[in-house]
């Protein structure tokens, strides 16, 4: 039983990142600067490529948030040893801060261009995949410097999964985002 809550310890640690890199661009709609969506609105097939709410911003400011966060990871590694997926003192936090930011900001942002394909209005909730998109891009992108085992990623996407529609009510109750999910 203690190997299986290590697991889920270690796993919620090391993306930890992501998932505050996924949160950190509705934290920051006030801010006008770089407030131009990443396909600056055209349309692909008569549909927007990826949408409005996919903005510059967000990426910029959920890659800061995730590198700055594996930074403080970094700091604390020598209270958290035994309970993570690598050696932080042998990581660079500007790479695997990047890799996580990226790659959860790069999942929602390709399941944004599955949902504008398939016709599904932005805000409109798309389960499993509005819950999981982002842990898949970070899982993808940090797999460059992490080598999981698949037991890592299922738990992975069960925690998140579970902790993300939690994460956007709360949000949503404060007023914080727009929508629910």
């Amino acid at each position: 039983m203690e190997s299986v809550a290590n697991t889920v310890i270690s796993v919620f640690w090391f993306f930890l990142p992501a998932g505050i890199a996924n949160m950190a661009p509705v934290l920051f709609t006030w801010l006008p600067w770089l407030n131009q969506p990443v396909d600056f609105n055209k349309q692909l097939w008569g549909k927007p490529i990826f949408g409005q709410n996919k903005t510059y911003r967000g990426f910029l400011v959920g890659i800061i948030f995730a590198v700055l966060t594996v930074y403080l990871q970094q700091l604390i590694y020598p209270e958290s040893k035994g309970h993570t997926l690598l050696n932080y003192e042998q990581t660079n936090s500007l790479y695997l801060g990047f890799l996580l930011g990226f790659g959860a900001l790069g999942g929602d942002l390709f399941k944004s261009f599955i949902k504008r394909r398939l016709k599904i209005p932005v805000g409109w909730v798309w389960a499993p995949f509005d819950q999981v998109d982002w842990i898949l891009g970070a899982v993808l992108l940090s797999s460059l410097v992490v080598d999981f085992q698949i037991t890592d990623i299922i738990v992975a996407v069960i925690i998140f999964g579970l902790l993300h529609p939690i994460i956007n009510l709360v949000g949503y109750a404060l007023h914080i985002k727009a929508n629910k999910f």
